[in-house]
């Protein structure tokens, strides 16, 4: 029992050692880091608000919609204020408590405001959906079960957010919808309306992207940097892409740089790898590999 006690004693005061010397675990009083699981929480009371009907226990049927937008609306602004004011504290020693608190009830009010508008955008999103996908049966079904469709959804209200300079918030969220889909969208990059995302799994698209109207993308492409080797040097200046209207690119595509510029009215196909810009109403493909083919022997006979 004592080597147990030992044991864990030793490991104690090795963490805190890391911990006194990392310093990125130093709170001041009173102050705290954002709730990620409340978070998660706004993330689910958008859903609820953007598709009423579809994800809570309410029948719309018996419901007034407007009541069911108050109620829902006041849930969510408290969560926001009270995640705001965490968020705008942390690390602020040039604001007091008063000014913090204004701030974060300010930005509430003014992110609850914007919601008709990015409902809307979204509400478009599931008509590019539904229209690009064959086998979509109906929007319903779109809404209730693509995860492009979801991480499109959380990537329209983070980006509201990171446009209003949320600390921390809009990638919690950003990163949460990744982790369910496996699609990375930051909620820095500017995407226009009717997007369409088909599979969706292993996309990645960087903060400084930029892409236009009516624009596809399939399973695996990736809107990257050219080189990231400066690291923090780098942030603020354009280093992804930019994929003007009407553009479809296919499956397993990299684009990669910020002086590469995509035409419009162009297609990408599968499996391409781009560095340099291409002009509007190009055909881009790779050449495919040749296949070697050997025909096997039946198991028992000997070969020639």
């Amino acid at each position: 029992m004592e080597n147990v006690t030992a044991a864990l004693q030793n490991a104690a005061r090795r963490l805190g050692e890391n911990y006194a010397a990392q310093k990125l675990f130093d709170l001041s009083v009173g102050e705290r880091l954002p709730d990620r699981e409340e978070i998660i929480e706004i993330v689910n009371e958008l859903r609820k608000l953007t598709f009423p009907g579809f994800f809570g226990a309410e029948n719309m049927a018996y419901v007034s919609k407007k009541a069911y937008a108050d109620s829902r609306l006041g849930l969510l602004y408290e969560k926001l204020f009270r995640q705001f004011k965490v968020a705008f504290s942390y690390g602020n020693q040039a604001e007091s408590y008063s000014e913090i608190k204004a701030k974060a009830q300010e930005k509430a009010l003014e992110f609850v405001s914007r919601l008709p508008e990015i409902q809307d955008w979204v509400l478009d999103d599931v008509d590019a959906e539904f229209e690009g996908d064959p086998a979509a049966n109906s929007r319903e079904e779109v809404i209730f079960s693509y995860p492009g469709l979801y991480a499109i959804f959380v990537y329209r209200y983070a980006h509201v957010l990171y446009e209003m300079q949320i600390p921390f918030i809009p990638r919690i969220m950003t990163e949460y919808a990744h982790g369910k889909t496996g699609i990375d969208i930051n909620p820095g990059a500017t995407i226009g309306r009717h997007f369409f995302i088909d599979h969706g799994t292993g996309i990645v698209i960087g903060e400084t992207t930029e892409i236009g109207n009516n624009v596809k993308i399939y399973q695996g492409v990736t809107l990257g940097a050219l080189s990231t080797r400066k690291g923090q040097q780098l942030s603020g200046k354009k280093r992804h892409p930019t994929i003007e209207d009407n553009v479809v690119i296919y499956s397993n595509t990299t684009v990669l740089g910020g002086a590469t510029v995509i035409g419009a009215n162009s297609v990408i196909a599968g499996n391409t790898f781009i560095i340099k810009s291409v002009p509007p109403y190009t055909k881009v493909s790779s050449t495919m590999p040749a296949l070697e083919i050997r025909q096997g022997k039946p198991a028992g006979e000997l070969p020639e």
